[in-house]
């Protein structure tokens, strides 16, 4: 059977915020049935150059997404392009950016936002355009797309939680509580996703302030979770921050696929 990985990018969601406000997820922790780390983002903290790193395993300095003004297709190798090359499927439930980065760059609403195209990189896709698109339709989105085209890599990316963090800055009532809603619509669907032996891991490119921003070096900026559920994943002893650029080569061996020339040759132990 196949390994299959589900990754979801909760988009803005600082590690302090998270261990609060997440009780389905840290009941799973508690139990047993997921393990929690810390996840130190790459610089700078913005949205553009995070989705790069977490995809590629490169640092912005390599792969020159330094801002999030630079709008054109990544020159790397991502975790869709390597997974395309050895006859896997991939899909992904996104905002735009995503799509501009690996499937064409300007993203066109009308021509875009659905994507079904195994010549393309990221060959299924259902991407929105708008901050205040639902986080709830996102995920129903994503669902649809696993449940429809069977994909080996699926990535699943809600804007909630930053959406609402640029309105009102991490330490209000309006970022904890959206953060709960999200930790409440991931309850409906992970335990379908462990029945059906998916390998899930659920984390951030970025954290967010008190003053509604990010893009600085600050912890609440910077420092993001990182779950792991799935068989394969074995428990990690690190005693400090994991580095971001770990996922790419960690999502690589549970597809049993060959890291980028690029990628941190990581040293872990997963099943084949």
């Amino acid at each position: 059977m196949k390994n299959k990985v589900i990754l979801v990018i909760l988009d803005g969601l600082n590690y302090e915020t998270a261990i609060k406000r997440m009780g389905y997820m840290q009941h799973l922790v508690e139990n047993n049935i997921a393990d929690l780390y810390q996840v130190k983002a790459e610089l700078p903290t913005l949205s553009r150059p995070l989705y790069e790193a977490i995809l590629t395993g490169t640092a912005p300095y390599i792969n020159g997404i330094v801002n999030n003004q630079v709008v054109r297709r990544s020159h790397e190798r991502s975790i869709f392009h390597l997974a395309r090359e050895k006859g896997l499927k991939t899909a992904a439930a996104a905002y735009y950016w995503i799509s501009e980065l690996y499937n064409k760059s300007p993203f066109d609403a009308i021509s875009d936002r659905e994507q079904a195209d195994e010549s393309q990189v990221i060959q299924y896709g259902k991407f929105y355009f708008e901050d205040t698109y639902p986080d709830s339709h996102l995920l129903i989105d994503g669902e649809i797309l696993r449940r429809k085209v069977d994909p080996d890599f699926l990535l699943i990316h809600p804007m909630g939680i930053d959406d609402v963090g640029h309105r009102y800055g991490s330490e209000t009532k309006e970022y904890h509580n959206k953060v709960t809603e999200v930790d409440t619509l991931l309850s409906k669907y992970i335990p379908l996703w462990i029945k059906e032996g998916y390998h899930i891991m659920i984390t951030a490119d970025h954290g967010m302030n008190a003053y509604a921003n990010h893009g600085g070096i600050g912890a609440d900026e910077r420092i993001v979770p990182l779950w792991t559920i799935g068989a394969c994943f074995k428990k990690m002893d690190v005693k400090e921050e994991i580095p971001q650029l770990m996922l790419a080569p960690i999502i690589c061996r549970i597809l049993n696929l060959a890291i980028s020339d690029k990628m941190i040759d990581i040293d872990l132990t997963f099943c084949d």
